[in-house]
């Protein structure tokens, strides 16, 4: 692991012209630390700056927010204690996404749930997890507290390779970033495609409609912002499936310290991908209700 500390989010970001509806939940950021007390796994892939729960919430508040789903980073491993702090720190108004050992003990998954937490996480990103090992993961979703998901991160290249694995997890599952499709194919080209398949063969899968930055990057060959590709690929997504999707910024955005975006500018992207008030509703507040603050 580099011993070199990045920064990949923006230190100024702008008030977003879209005002999100009230109750708005930031569904998917995550923290880094504090390294002291919080360290980082010595696993890690990358070693990022402090961006702790107060710039967390602060950065809520300025972007017209009300509540936050903290997913556990990869740069803490297994060691959810810093997503815990958050939550604990939060006021109610947090819950989050946990990544454990497979072998976790179910008094281990009852304190997780006491703290907040409402699924665990499986990366498939090799760049990020050097392990991956199905069996286990699956063991481990069958024995999740109740009301609990599975989200899953992985690249479209590998879904057809994951569909047997997806079809066997036996809680619903949530796909972070759509596998992050190929978003200059359009929203017919074959990456879509084969994500559509994938929520035809459940009813129970979800998906994030998120990370315009990283999925129309300059460096990846597409337009940055204003993402253009993003809006006209996922739109059409959100409009099918939209009692089956919720947003989040990324913050503080891991790995993208090269095309640091600006946190408003992703905010106004939501009404190019749910263009009604219906749409906002369900993909900023309903949706991310019911999964999360069900209980």
């Amino acid at each position: 692991m580099t011993t070199d500390r990045i920064t990949s989010w923006h230190p100024n970001p702008s008030k977003p012209k879209f005002t999100p509806p009230p109750g708005a939940v930031d569904a998917h950021c995550h923290v880094f630390g504090p390294m002291d007390p919080f360290g980082f796994s010595p696993k890690a892939k990358y070693l990022p700056a402090d961006a702790g729960p107060d710039m967390l919430f602060a950065l809520r508040d300025h972007l017209g927010f009300s509540r936050n789903v903290i997913v556990q980073a990869s740069c803490h491993g297994t060691d959810n204690a810093a997503t815990l702090d958050a939550i604990a720190k939060s006021n109610g108004k947090a819950r989050g996404v946990a990544v454990v050992d497979p072998d976790i003990s179910e008094e281990e998954l009852a304190a997780l749930h006491a703290g907040g937490m409402r699924g665990i996480r499986f990366n498939f990103l090799k760049r990020l997890v050097d392990n991956a090992p199905k069996d286990k993961f699956l063991e481990v979703a069958s024995r999740l507290p109740k009301g609990w998901h599975v989200v899953i991160y992985f690249e479209a290249d590998i879904l057809e390779e994951l569909r047997p694995f997806i079809d066997a997890i036996p809680v619903p599952v949530v796909v972070d970033h759509m596998g992050r499709p190929d978003v200059r194919q359009g929203p017919d080209g074959p990456d879509m495609q084969a994500f559509r398949r994938l929520l035809e063969s459940r009813d129970d899968i979800w998906f994030k409609p998120t990370c315009p930055d990283r999925l129309d990057a300059i460096k990846e060959g597409g337009m940055g912002d204003p993402w253009d590709n993003f809006a006209a690929a996922i739109a059409p997504l959100v409009a099918d499936y939209p009692t089956r999707c919720i947003w989040g910024t990324d913050w503080p955005h891991p790995n993208m310290e090269t095309e640091i975006p600006d946190d408003g500018h992703i905010v106004d992207m939501i009404p190019r991908i749910a263009p009604t008030a219906e749409l906002q509703q369900a993909l900023l507040v309903d949706n991310p209700m019911r999964l999360y603050w069900a209980d």
